[in-house]
């Protein structure tokens, strides 16, 4: 008979979610995950199967809460430039707040480091943008109809426009723009609109 878990899975993969996050995937060593985790070894690996298994359904929680988030302001009543607009300052905030909270957007940063060598994670990152792209350009649509956004304008270059601005924000704080630059990212988006 097989020894019940001790331990609380979804706990353990939000940990974990969180080392990925601020290490990235090479970067996390198996140890990390035990420590993050509070799991031994043979825990991870009977729970998880692999360190790539945890950083799949680590990455799927994330891509889970961001979305949520997201969509969930992508449907408050705010005109759909302000929500545009929060949906930017917010990615300034967690850029440049203190510096303990930097750590990225795990999406960007697997983006980056994992998606060009592994197609299963590049698929899920693919699949990822598709759904905020169309939560934006829904928005974006709806705008136009409120009269918020231009006629003339192409919404799903917009929405484009959005999700490339919020991942260039994000490396381009990594490269050292501060505040100051990364809010004129900001103005310009808000002006394309």
């Amino acid at each position: 008979m097989a020894r019940p878990r001790k331990f609380d899975e979804e706990r353990a993969v939000d940990a974990a979610m969180h080392a990925f996050r601020a290490a990235g995937y090479e970067a996390t060593s198996t140890q990390d995950l035990c420590e993050a985790t509070g799991l031994g070894r043979s825990s991870i690996y009977n729970t998880f199967k692999s360190k790539h298994d945890l950083f799949e359904r680590a990455l799927d929680r994330y891509m889970g809460e961001r979305n949520g988030e997201l969509f969930a302001l992508m449907e408050s009543d705010l005109p759909v430039r302000e929500k545009i607009r929060t949906h930017l300052e917010r990615v300034v905030e967690e850029e440049c707040g203190e510096q303990d909270d930097r750590r990225g957007c795990l999406v960007v940063n697997t983006a980056v480091e994992v998606a060009a060598r592994d197609q299963q994670v590049a698929g899920e990152l693919a699949r990822d943008y598709r759904v905020r792209l169309e939560v934006i350009r829904a928005a974006i649509a709806s705008g136009q109809r409120d009269g918020d956004i231009a006629p003339d304008k192409d919404v799903t270059a917009l929405a484009h426009l959005v999700i490339a601005a919020v991942g260039g924000l994000r490396v381009s704080a990594r490269c050292g723009a501060g505040r100051t630059a990364l809010r004129g990212v900001v103005e310009g988006v808000m002006a394309a609109l």
